[in-house]
């Protein structure tokens, strides 16, 4: 490589790498210090937390017993938002469920042609659920399988998730430190 600079010396490379191990000293030094005031504000403010989060536990407990035993309020619309919460119910999804899988595999096999067969089997000789969820419920009853977790249930849900999930983080760092501190 030819350049029009001399080349460094071996003295000068040495002196950067110090400057370089110093600066990335402070920087360690400054990360640890934030993450250690970080810490202290956490323990400081985690019991208020955990007081208001479970408060606002129990009352989503009486508010979901409040809906249950009130579903005519809810036929039409299902949900309702109210204070930027949404409340009410919804139907569930469903889940896919046999209890034997070779059965279930030879079943599909029987019913349906090799090509779609190929799709509804997984390859370790298992029923696909997600192929299985395209099915009506007279072919999964055909090949021994039955829908579970199919019937209304009740919603609340906060329309602010991320506070949510904010709040949930808290927590779970917040019980890490104090059983940290509770080991020491």
């Amino acid at each position: 490589m030819i350049t029009d600079h001399p080349s460094p010396s071996l003295a000068t490379i040495d002196d950067l790498a110090k400057h370089y191990a110093k600066a990335r000293t402070l920087v360690a030094a400054r990360v640890h210090e934030l993450e250690a005031e970080i810490a202290s504000l956490q323990r400081r403010r985690i019991g208020g937390i955990k007081v208001a989060a479970a408060e606002a536990e129990d009352i989503s407990a009486r508010l979901r017993a409040a809906i249950e035993a009130a579903p005519e309020l809810f036929e039409h619309p299902k949900t309702l938002t109210l204070h930027g919460v949404t409340l009410g119910f919804r139907k569930g999804a469903g889940k896919a469920v046999w209890d034997d899988d070779a059965k279930v595999c030879a079943l599909i096999r029987k019913h349906f042609p090799p090509a779609q067969a190929e799709v509804l089997i997984l390859t370790e000789e298992r029923p696909s659920a997600d192929a299985l969820k395209q099915l009506d419920a007279r072919e999964l009853a055909r090949v021994g399988v039955r829908l579970e977790g199919t019937g209304e249930f009740v919603i609340v849900k906060s329309a602010d998730s991320a506070v949510d999930k904010l709040v949930a983080k808290l927590l779970k760092e917040g019980a890490t430190v104090a059983a940290a501190e509770g080991g020491q």
